[in-house]
């Protein structure tokens, strides 16, 4: 009760700093679990190249699961923490119970479709045949962990929704930790390599999911699991559906764009290109998962408040948000400008994949610095419960520009194409996203409830 009265009550910029933090943190340390797989298996002697590439192509099938995880943890939690606004305990509570039950149903479908069919799926990702036994090793051990993956994941937001950052960058501390010791010893110390990786990185969740269930479950969290609640409502699983449908676009769809990409680098490039954007992602990841981890940590401030009609309130947390998204993606935009060999060194020794690195990272990333503005208004309609535009940008960026975009440019610019059309959807989806929020901005301004 008393952190959901700090949530409506405490100075705002002390209240932002208290909740982003940790979650800033359980950001940055759950991206470890992928980004450390990867400068391991980049550093193995001889094979690290290949290797590496062939993590990349499973890639897609890892963003697939989180964003089923994602659909249910951002969809759910927003409302539950409106419903805790309104003073409506019970009604937030059924949110997490049928989020439970819609997690574990994903879990099944997703391991049995993905086991039946791991191989051609791998090689529609741009597998070759020098990749997809490194492909294959990495999936079929990381398929065995979904459960673990979809409530670890899925159900943390439930957590942070109620103002527990710091325990739910607990949960994802415990795994990360547990990941990073645990892969130099199965990857090297028992030279189990790429299957090292997978094995250590789902008894890794595994260990976070026990975690946030242990909470969920205790007197200290302010909505609980309980039994009464594990069967599916419409009314619950409709209106989940309806706010979590952006975020696993959003998330789905970065599946959709590494599979493009992927298919467009092996033809106009080779393995050596679809390697290069195994590094480009995941330097985006790892510069820009803090961003989206403060833009997580405020987002209970804007949904509770919201719920309890405090407007201004919300108004003031959005431009605090704002100002910070834009000036750290700017800072961070220009490092990758200025010192793109740099990153391109912290995940590969091969001499060609440095090189290739350097040279296309400034274009990657070129737009990142104003992509800090949908990143704000994003976070913005997803708490306010405004399903209908948070779906349209997240359709906008990916289906509408960038796949479109990755298949056009290339035929006029080569290869480069592709790495073109990720600033150019950057720069119009950012644009879009903030002449979206500003008749939202006005009607919050005067007072006016959104519909």
């Amino acid at each position: 009760m008393e952190t959901e009265q700090r949530l409506g009550s405490e100075p705002l910029g002390r209240l932002m700093f208290r909740l982003a933090l940790p979650s800033v943190v359980a950001q940055l340390v759950n991206l470890l679990y992928n980004l450390v797989d990867r400068i391991y298996i980049g550093h193995i002697p001889e094979e690290g190249a290949l290797a590496l590439t062939g993590l990349g192509l499973c890639t897609p099938v890892i963003l697939l699961v989180s964003a089923f995880s994602g659909f249910v943890g951002q969809g759910g939690s927003p409302q539950a923490s409106i419903a805790l606004g309104h003073g409506r305990r019970d009604e937030a509570e059924r949110y997490l119970g049928n989020g439970l039950v819609l997690l574990v149903l994903f879990a099944v479908f997703l391991t049995t479709v993905f086991m039946i069919w791991k191989e051609p799926i791998l090689f529609l990702f741009g597998a070759s045949e020098d990749t997809i036994g490194y492909a294959t090793q990495y999936l079929q051990i990381y398929l065995c962990g979904t459960l673990f993956v979809q409530l670890a994941l899925g159900l943390n937001p439930f957590i942070t929704c109620q103002g527990q950052a710091r325990t739910a960058m607990f949960s994802v501390l415990i795994g990360a930790v547990a990941n990073i010791v645990l892969d130099p010893i199965f990857i090297f110390g028992l030279g189990m390599g790429v299957s090292g990786a997978a094995l250590a990185t789902i008894l890794s969740q595994g260990l976070s999911a026990l975690w946030v269930l242990a909470f969920l479950c205790s007197s200290r969290s302010a909505i609980r699991l309980r039994r009464a609640n594990l069967a599916l409502r419409r009314s619950v699983v409709g209106r989940t559906t309806a706010l979590g449908v952006s975020p696993f676009i959003m998330n789905s769809t970065e599946c959709l764009i590494t599979l493009v990409f992927n298919m467009q680098l092996q033809r106009y490039g080779g393995d050596l290109y679809v390697g290069s954007m195994t590094v480009l992602y995941s330097v985006m990841q790892m510069l820009f998962v803090s961003i989206h981890g403060f833009t997580y940590g405020v987002q209970p401030i804007l949904s509770y408040n919201y719920g309890a009609g405090n407007y201004p309130r919300v108004l003031s947390a959005f431009r605090y948000m704002t100002i910070v998204t834009v000036t750290c993606t700017v800072a961070v935009t220009a490092t990758t400008i200025f010192f793109p060999g740099l990153y391109a060194r912290i995940f590969a020794d091969d001499a060609a994949l440095v090189a290739l690195v350097k040279q296309v990272l400034p274009v990657y990333m070129g737009a990142m610095g104003y992509f800090g503005v949908q990143t704000s208004c994003q976070c913005a309609f997803l708490a306010l419960g405004q399903a209908r535009r948070s779906f349209f940008l997240a359709c906008l960026r990916k289906i509408l520009l960038l796949t479109p975009l990755a298949f056009l440019l290339p035929t006029f610019m080569g290869v480069m194409g592709i790495y073109w059309a990720e600033p150019i959807s950057d720069f119009v989806s950012a644009t879009t996203s903030w002449l979206l929020f500003i008749p939202v901005y006005r009607k919050l301004k005067r007072g006016e409830a959104l519909r």
